[in-house]
């Protein structure tokens, strides 16, 4: 079998869904991190700043992930498609 085409937006979907949920557990990698510098108590800044900051990457970085995701991915299957109907696609072996 041979891959010769794949649907640009089903990739580009596939792509952002698997950004957003990277950008979600680096959200809150980045939450965990900025409650212990909270915990720590950093000075120069108030303690909600710390807190606000890390409740904002768990929402704003899947959202931004899977944007930029979506985008790729896109980009990446067109340029695929491209490039197969040139070289010849992709070979898979199936039983």
């Amino acid at each position: 079998m041979v891959i010769r085409r794949v649907g640009v937006l089903s990739v580009a979907k596939m792509y952002a869904a698997i950004s957003a949920a990277m950008g979600l557990l680096f959200g809150v990698f980045l939450a965990l991190a900025s409650l212990v510098g909270v915990s720590l108590g950093e000075e120069g800044q108030p303690a909600f700043v710390g807190v606000m900051f890390g409740a904002g990457a768990v929402v704003a970085l899947p959202l931004f992930y899977g944007a930029m995701g979506f985008v790729m991915g896109a980009i990446g299957a067109a340029i695929y498609n491209l490039f197969a109907g040139v070289v010849g696609g992709v070979s898979i072996d199936v039983e």
